[in-house]
């Protein structure tokens, strides 16, 4: 018989968080190997644990994985959350890279420099209620469009250009400009709970684990929106997801200056 999953990682939320919400949704119970100080690391490196001298680290049937999004595709794959075929897994792998850029966007957020904080943390606010949560969904038709157009306009991919009636694009924002439209699009017309098939999936589960990031971030992003709040409840719900959210679970709390201070010895940052 295998034995548990074992992470190694920081005592805290980083890269290694998602992997902990599929691992908990899928009720597979795992160990985890917390690195206290810099030689920690070193002997993982040293050893040839980690392959491109980088975390995140899953030791898991046999092998040690790393790399967070291949990390992720294993466990989705292995425990049927990542679609029934191909279509279904592009969908799931579509949403799940859109919704990477706010997750970056907040999880980074405690390495901005004290001077620049209020402007990202207003950045922040300002993409969330305007492009990832939007409070109307007026422009479905054209984010479909988008989606499914084969040539996209020169914004799309735009480092600097400026676009009539568009603010300047951001290299890291432009390409999930119509995400969430295109979330509640489906939440609406899908007929189903979730957001990809008829059954739970990586795309629903990182979904949720975003929405608390942002409601943890600033509550009254996401009040307007009750799709997405119902979303979150009934996943919430699933008994091995409900387990995973109640205190004492292996799920980390947000990270303060005393978290973000001990990571920066680890990695030397």
């Amino acid at each position: 018989m295998a034995g548990k999953p074992k992470l190694h990682y920081f005592n805290g939320r980083g890269r290694m968080e998602s992997i902990r919400w599929l691992l908990a949704a899928a009720g597979v119970e795992f160990e985890e190997n917390f690195l206290e100080s810099a030689e920690d690391l070193d002997r993982l490196r040293n050893d040839g644990s980690l392959m491109f001298q980088q975390m995140t680290m899953v030791e898991i049937d046999g092998m040690k994985l790393v790399q967070t999004r291949a990390i992720l595709n294993y466990i989705a794959s292995k425990y049927n959350l990542y679609g029934k075929d191909l279509k279904e897994r592009d969908l799931i792998n579509m949403y799940i890279e859109g919704m990477a850029n706010l997750y970056e966007m907040i999880m980074l957020l405690p390495l901005i420099p004290p001077d620049q904080k209020d402007a990202k943390v207003a950045l922040i606010k300002e993409r969330t209620t305007n492009r990832y949560f939007p409070q109307q969904c007026l422009g479905i038709e054209k984010s479909l469009d988008l989606w499914t157009c084969p040539v996209r306009p020169q914004w799309w991919e735009s480092e600097a250009g400026e676009v009539p009636g568009r603010s300047r694009a951001l290299p890291d924002y432009a390409c999930v400009h119509h995400l969430t439209p295109r979330i509640l699009q489906v939440l609406k017309s899908h007929g189903q709970d979730y957001l990809v098939g008829n059954r739970l999936s990586r795309a629903d589960i990182q979904l949720v684990e975003l929405l608390y990031e942002v409601e943890e971030f600033d509550p009254s992003l996401i009040a307007s929106f009750p799709l997405l709040k119902a979303l979150k409840t009934r996943i919430s719900n699933l008994p091995a997801v409900k387990k995973f959210l109640q205190p004492g679970s292996q799920r980390k709390p947000p990270t303060n200056m005393k978290t973000f201070e001990e990571t920066r010895k680890i990695f030397r940052f």
